[in-house]
């Protein structure tokens, strides 16, 4: 019997919205991954030939990028900031939509359109490669400092003039005085899958993307109903 393909998972928010997704694509995991007490990362699924992992939202993308795992759901944001050229990526899930967005303190002076006149600037952020291409080509020096959470403290404590981080309903910004003055990208969840195993487990991983095809399919025209 062949080994199982493995879908690797990301912990959290994201996590919560895939579940519905499963269901209607018919991969159920056992019920132990339901369990919030368990410390297993590793789940089956109804599928004998599916496993599924699950792994910090980071680490979804290099799972799959080093083959570990074939496939995954994955934000846009982390395929950004990493760029691994093993990863094929066919279908955006619309899932945790939100938007990466530069942010300062509320009472800053600077203004959006001054940017163009900065040289140089300190910036916090646990996306440094997408916020220093994003700031040079501005012409602008970005200074990372690299944080992995609590980056609304950083202007407020004096570590940054900016931020730049993944922004939903913006109410954490302003609950600790910060504003939103510029958005980089819009993002949402993609589907992802190793190069290598599409091309030699082709027929199992194309199964799998038709169905989540299919039903991303129906949610368009449901939207539009």
């Amino acid at each position: 019997m062949k080994p199982p393909l493995i879908l690797a998972l990301p912990k959290g928010r994201i996590l919560e919205a895939c579940l519905p997704l499963l269901e209607a694509v018919n991969i159920v995991p056992e019920p132990s991954f339901f369990d919030k007490r368990t410390r297993l990362l590793r789940f089956k699924t109804n599928d004998p030939l599916l496993d599924i992992i699950r792994v910090r939202s980071f680490d979804v993308a290099t799972f799959v990028a080093f083959g570990t795992a074939s496939m995954g759901i994955c934000g846009s944001d982390v395929l950004m900031e990493f760029d691994y050229p093993d990863i094929y990526a066919p279908l955006d899930l619309k899932l945790g939509k939100c938007r990466l967005c530069v942010a300062s303190l509320a009472n800053d002076n600077k203004a959006p359109e001054d940017s163009s006149r900065w040289s140089q600037i300190r910036v916090a952020t646990k996306y440094p490669n997408i916020t220093k291409q994003f700031f040079a080509r501005k012409g602008v020096q970005a200074d990372i400092v690299h944080l992995h959470g609590a980056m609304e403290l950083a202007p407020v404590m004096k570590l940054s003039n900016l931020i730049v981080d993944l922004v939903d309903t913006g109410s954490t910004l302003r609950a600790n005085g910060l504003q939103e003055i510029e958005t980089i990208v819009d993002i949402s969840s993609r589907l992802i899958i190793n190069r290598t195993a599409l091309k030699t487990q082709s027929s199992r991983i194309n199964t799998i993307i038709d169905r989540f095809k299919k039903l991303n399919l129906l949610s368009t025209f449901s939207a539009r109903d």
